[in-house]
């Protein structure tokens, strides 16, 4: 091949990477912002900027006095912030399009270090794409995900090759407690490592028992070094409890949807990896090893209990299969699958010559010129945010304290904070079990509902229009219906407080989703 055409031939990691960064700019990117919480992760960067300080109590809700709050996440809402300021919401989408669109070669590419079958790898990281895809937001999360890839494969190398580049581990974790409470899958891995070579000089199989000791050592000098350097931030020891606090909350975990189980009554790939995985070690005469099956079946586990652990899982897993499936693949050689080894290894060499590095810049550039000439526009869809709602809010300043949709909460930090506070958004974690219940009882309309609303003297409700909290203040007579738009619905006390926005907005009708799509 002419050394001047490989730069404009990608390989299949850059096609990877081309493939779900010109999908997500071009077409499909607005699904990063479906969730609200990239609002208040912007403001909460815009505060730190402006203070100086990151906070330990909430400055979004209304509550006094203010609940206790680890933003554990603030380096990476300073980050959000930044690119907010310079280049809006699209230029947060494009970012973390970005590090996804990244994450998934560099994956390939950590694959494919094993030497496995090109073919089988090929499919398997299709499949872990189409898997991940069901966590693929704006939010910080994201870098956990790429992070994890490199923290992983620097374990892998260190176990399986000898190479020790644990010394790049500490500095990563520095970075890792700083951006996202994903560090802990990193904590997890080395232990998991640790454990690992701990029973294989109890019971030496691959290597031998002084082999599995000093790795051991340097494990747990790993360990006590990332420990050290996880203290720097602006939390202290407490961040380091702080992801545990979270998932013994049994009522948040088993009621706030992003920590629920999968449901597999919905299309989901998720479902069909875990299929492949166990259909590959049930035909696999390789052996697999305490930390592989250990990993398997703790992730695995950790994504059947939250969907939103399945691209950890899939980030996991991919590495083992890709060995698994190629041992299973050079058994099957012979008449079922003749010379597919030498056609596997074809591809594998032609693909590892190539470099197309070019048709990728051509791309990050392409995407970015559409984005400064205004033709990729990224913004919260007012067809499922309250987008217009806010709006009205903004030009009315409404008194009293609100009750809030948690996610009409996130988007309302988002627009129009500091003007308003909210009752709830998405630090549910925040926010504890009590307040949780308290406003699931409301929009469940449980026992005793009203007397929150008293409680906590809301004046007005600003609320989901498809929901039966506000049909039921539809009925209500002590509530009138001030705005509707199909998405959000605003009900005031009827109260001397409220008598102006009554008598300005008072004949509101209610505005159904159809009538909506309808009229626009």
């Amino acid at each position: 091949m002419n050394s001047r055409a490989r730069y404009f031939l990608p390989s299949i990691g850059q096609t990877l990477f081309l493939t779900v960064f010109l999908a997500l700019s071009l077409h499909t990117g607005a699904t990063l912002l479906n969730d609200g919480d990239t609002g208040y992760h912007i403001r909460a960067g815009e505060y730190i900027l402006d203070t100086f300080s990151v906070p330990h109590h909430d400055i979004f809700s209304f509550i006094s006095p203010p609940p206790a709050w680890t933003a554990h996440e603030w380096l990476s809402e300073v980050i959000m912030t930044l690119l907010h300021r310079a280049f809006g919401l699209t230029g947060v989408v494009l970012f973390f399009i970005f590090l996804i669109s990244l994450t998934y070669p560099l994956l390939f590419r950590a694959m494919r270090a094993w030497r496995g079958n090109i073919l089988a790898d090929t499919l398997i990281i299709l499949l872990v794409i189409v898997s991940s895809t069901i966590h693929w937001l704006a939010r910080p999360h994201v870098f956990s995900l790429l992070l994890l890839v490199g923290w992983y494969h620097l374990l892998e190398t260190f176990q399986k090759e000898s190479k020790n580049r644990l010394y790049l581990l500490p500095p990563l974790m520095l970075l890792w407690v700083n951006l996202h409470g994903g560090f802990v899958a990193g904590f997890l891995l080395l232990l998991i490592f640790l454990v690992g070579n701990v029973v294989a000089v109890r019971f030496p199989a691959d290597y031998g028992k002084e082999q599995a000791r000093g790795k051991a050592r340097v494990l747990a000098y790993t360990i006590l070094a990332c420990l050290l350097v996880s203290l720097i931030n602006p939390y202290g020891v407490q961040i380091l409890s702080f992801p545990f606090q979270l998932v013994s909350k049994r009522y948040l975990m088993d009621n706030v949807n992003e920590f629920m189980s999968p449901n597999f009554h919905l299309v989901m790939p998720f479902k069909y990896l875990l299929f492949m995985t166990i259909a590959i070690f049930a035909v696999s005469l390789r052996k697999a090893d305490f930390i592989e099956i250990s990993l398997i079946l703790i992730f695995a586990n950790m994504a059947l209990v939250s969907a939103r652990y399945i691209p950890l899982f899939c980030v996991i897993t991919a590495p083992i299969l890709s060995r698994q499936a190629g041992f299973v693949l050079d058994q099957a050689e012979g008449k079922r699958f003749p010379n597919l080894k030498i056609k596997a290894d074809n591809i594998a060499r032609i693909d590892a010559s190539v470099k197309g590095y070019i048709p990728v810049f051509i791309a990050v550039l392409l995407v970015a010129w559409f984005a400064v000439a205004g033709k990729t526009e990224f913004h919260f869809d007012g067809t499922k945010k309250p987008v217009e709602a806010v709006d009205f809010l903004k030009s009315e300043h409404i008194p009293g304290n609100m009750f809030n949709n948690d996610e009409f909460g996130d988007y309302l930090i988002y627009a129009a904070y500091p003007r308003y506070r909210v009752f709830f958004d998405g630090r549910s974690d925040m926010y504890g079990e009590e307040r949780a219940k308290e406003y699931r009882k409301v929009i469940t309309l449980g026992a005793g509902w009203e007397e929150v609303i008293e409680k906590y003297d809301i004046g007005w409700v600003f609320f989901d229009a498809d929901s039966i909290l506000s049909r039921t203040l539809q009925e209500k007579e002590r509530w009138r219906l001030i705005y509707a738009d199909g998405v959000a619905n605003i009900f005031v006390k009827d109260s001397p407080e409220y008598r102006d926005l009554i008598a300005r907005h008072g004949n509101v009708k209610p505005v159904m989703k159809e009538d909506r799509k309808e009229g626009g």
